[in-house]
């Protein structure tokens, strides 16, 4: 039968010398006891922590905490480098003018002109010729500022004229034609057809008559985008194909306005007589004089300038249109 049983005589023993034992100690010595092992606790968590932040992969891999503390420096370094004064920036050499930047021929001609002077057409003609320094038969060229705007069908200004002492220039014509016409370098419509599909295109200036136009019609492409495409504006559609051919072989320049209201035109060679220039000036004046449309009013000529290849632009007096 189960029951109480005294505990026994040794155990008792124990018992009563642990608790002399605890009760032989200091408070001192207690607290030292205590102290030491929350010592060893700490330590215990950090080498537990230590072990655990860093992993073989991942966000706490050795090499991605590594990398986020070198981040971190960068990023603590940039505010502090922010935080500095700045410094003062050097002074910026001032953008030469346009002048300054060209050739010495350039600007040794360009001293000549007088920047603010309005030169008449015979004083600009004689300057042009003189401040030409290409080693090359330089062009003439006149641009006339118009107060016209091209986005108005009457006011999109275009036309062809013959000048006076010609261009200066050997063209070679061509000729759309079923018949040989006398003065033209290159004629028949199957020789022209020929190079055309072969890609060949060895002429300046191609006239055709209204007939033979329909056959042009898949060379647009080509012909288009150089300026060759036969046009009736410009005389190079006509059945009188004789004196077109005279015409276009002595001299016939066609102008026409471009989107900022100016036109371009080249007018003579430097080899010219200068009254032979100013001849063919005049000539070109007159005609955009007689093509002024009814709709523009007040001032028509903004600007002429005259200029040769590669020179200095030469102001010209307004009224002599």
């Amino acid at each position: 039968m189960g029951g109480w049983k005294p505990i026994a005589p040794r155990k008792e023993k124990e018992m009563a010398d642990a608790k002399t034992k605890t009760t032989k100690e200091t408070p001192a010595e207690a607290e030292e006891q205590i102290v030491n092992a929350e010592a060893q606790e700490v330590v215990a968590e950090k080498t537990e922590a230590s072990t655990k932040s860093t992993a073989k992969a991942g966000k706490r891999s050795a090499k991605a905490v590594a990398e986020a503390e070198k981040k971190a420096a960068k990023e603590e370094r940039k505010a502090s480098a922010e935080t500095e004064e700045v410094k003062p920036k050097k002074p910026v050499k001032p953008t030469r003018s346009r002048l300054e930047r060209r050739g010495k021929k350039y600007r040794e001609a360009a001293k000549a002109i007088e920047k603010d002077k309005v030169y008449s057409l015979s004083e600009a003609v004689a300057l042009a010729v003189k401040s030409s320094s290409v080693k090359f038969d330089a062009t003439v060229e006149i641009h006339v500022n118009l107060n016209v705007d091209p986005r108005h069908a009457d006011q999109n200004i275009r036309d062809n004229l013959v000048l006076p002492a010609g261009t200066g220039k050997t063209v070679r014509v061509a000729v759309f034609a079923d018949d040989e016409v006398k003065g033209a370098d290159i004629a028949g419509v199957e020789t022209i057809t020929k190079a055309l599909d072969k890609g060949i295109i060895n002429f300046d200036i191609l006239i055709a008559t209204p007939t033979n136009m329909p056959k042009l019609g898949k060379y647009a492409r080509v012909l288009g985008p150089r300026g060759l495409m036969p046009n009736p504006k410009s005389g190079t559609v006509t059945t009188d194909i004789t004196k077109a051919v005279e015409q276009a072989k002595a001299g016939r320049v066609e102008y026409r306005v471009d989107s900022t209201g100016i036109v371009h035109v080249g007018a003579g060679k430097t080899s010219f007589k200068p009254a032979d220039i100013e001849e063919n000036l005049r000539a070109i004046l007159a005609s955009l004089k007689n093509n002024k449309p009814a709709s523009v009013k007040g001032t028509y000529v903004k600007a002429i300038y005259l200029t040769t290849t590669m020179g200095p632009s030469i102001a010209v007096a307004t009224n002599e249109v």
